[in-house]
């Protein structure tokens, strides 16, 4: 550790020293207190963790806000991908919807349509593997989850309610718009 007399750690006096500037950076940034002050612990923590790697080129607290400002863009990546699944989510709910005619019966443009030759095996194809996992990233989380525990890992029902803590009908309903999802996902790239 290469560390100048001006550049030396104290730890001890970290609550003292920086505490209040590292809250005002975090909640400037956050806009929520109680995460703000979470996040300052987080930091005590890391840095002492990585307090071998301080070299002495910045100052304390310096160092201290480039650990912090970091945290701060791991809760922004958070939020992003949570965002971007409840966006996921409701075009998965209002796609499912669009599948059925108010009596039940399919609409024209959801219609299944037929597959063709029933004599090559398109399970084992390596190009319908590659679409398939496409189609399944467009899927919600849960939904692919619930998927692939059903269909490619042959779980019961039971076993993915269970670890999924779902009801059955959540789980049927889930199996259901994940099956008509992937069909119509299917049948625009690769049939």
């Amino acid at each position: 550790m290469v560390t100048t007399e001006h550049n030396k750690l104290e730890p001890v006096k970290w609550v003292d020293n920086h505490a209040d500037y590292l809250y005002k950076y975090a909640l400037s940034r956050l806009g929520n207190s109680e995460i703000s002050r979470d996040l300052v612990q987080d930091v005590y923590l890391a840095a002492l963790e990585k307090v071998d790697s301080f070299e002495g080129r910045s100052t304390e607290r310096t160092w201290l806000t480039s650990i912090l400002r970091y945290k701060i863009i791991d809760i922004y990546r958070k939020k992003a991908a949570l965002r971007t699944e409840a966006v996921r989510a409701q075009k998965f709910e209002a796609a499912a919807e669009d599948f059925f005619e108010s009596n039940g019966h399919w609409s024209d443009k959801h219609e299944p349509m037929p597959i063709g030759d029933e004599t090559f095996d398109v399970i084992q194809s390596k190009e319908f593997e590659k679409i398939l996992g496409q189609c399944m990233k467009k899927l919600p989380a849960l939904c692919s989850s619930v998927f692939t525990m059903k269909y490619l890992d042959d779980d019961s029902a039971v076993t993915i309610c269970k670890e999924l803590n779902l009801s059955q009908s959540n789980y049927w309903t889930i199996v259901h718009r994940a099956k008509l999802n992937l069909r119509a996902c299917l049948q625009k790239n690769w049939i």
